[in-house]
């Protein structure tokens, strides 16, 4: 790695489909909460910064980070989706000339050799932004990439907002991405709410950097369990035995 990188975790939702009072990245995998798995991955790469997104309930999500002393929290006071939580840490970086990774604060099996993966991709083909992606059987509500005829990606369309036609791409988003700092911060007060959520999407500013000319690119991840996020109690169950089952 050349460039100085900073690392963005997104702790902010309720994860209402817990059907939990506590936040979803503060519930627990193997005895440490999800968004401690993520910041230990994220400490390997020894970044400049990280910024930690809260919102709801987030003395809990704070209180679940206090044995790391090297993380700036920000607050998301309303949840208005993943490129809004992103705008929110502008402030961090102002005068951060470098490569900005966005994690979720509930992907704890995420592999370090894989984000370094990405990360040496994002630099070899000096790409603006890079994207972790993996195929899944069924991709049923997830963010479809679409590809242009080179390989790099043109936008990724989220599935209540996807044709008939994109619904039948297996290639899915993480929600994982290297991104330019400068680019990234440039572009995000660009995107708007114009969709099925009225959400500001992350995934927006691919399409916007594609417009301008510039090279989006993607690695693929074989495992979906590395980027499993959770988003029910099942699925955290799930994602326990797996654990188990790689010790």
């Amino acid at each position: 790695m050349k460039r100085n990188t900073s690392i963005i975790i997104l702790a902010a939702g309720k994860g209402v489909r817990m059907k939990s009072n506590l936040p979803k990245v503060a519930h627990l995998l193997a005895g440490k909460s999800l968004v401690e798995w993520v910041v230990t991955t994220a400490e390997h790469f020894k970044p400049e910064k990280i910024v930690v997104v809260v919102g709801y309930k987030k003395e809990v999500v704070i209180d679940c980070l206090s044995e790391f002393d090297n993380i700036s929290f920000v607050e998301q006071k309303v949840q208005l989706g993943t490129g809004h939580a992103v705008y929110v840490t502008r402030d961090n970086f102002k005068n951060f000339d470098g490569t900005v990774i966005i994690l979720p604060g509930d992907v704890p099996l995420l592999k370090e050799k894989t984000l370094e993966n990405l990360i040496n991709v994002h630099e070899e083909k000096q790409a603006v932004a890079t994207v972790l992606t993996v195929d899944l059987d069924d991709p049923t509500s997830y963010g479809r990439i679409v590809r242009n005829d080179e390989g790099y990606v043109e936008k990724i369309v989220e599935h209540k907002d996807a044709s008939e036609e994109i619904r039948k791409i297996k290639e899915i988003n993480s929600g994982i991405f290297c991104f330019d700092a400068q680019e990234l911060f440039s572009v995000l007060p660009k995107i708007g709410k114009d969709n099925s959520q009225s959400e500001m999407y992350l995934t927006d500013v691919l399409e916007l950097l594609n417009k301008e000319g510039k090279p989006i690119a993607a690695v693929k991840v074989d495992d979906p369990i590395e980027v499993s996020g959770i988003n029910s109690k099942e699925q955290l169950q799930e994602l326990k035995k797996q654990y188990l089952s790689q010790k």
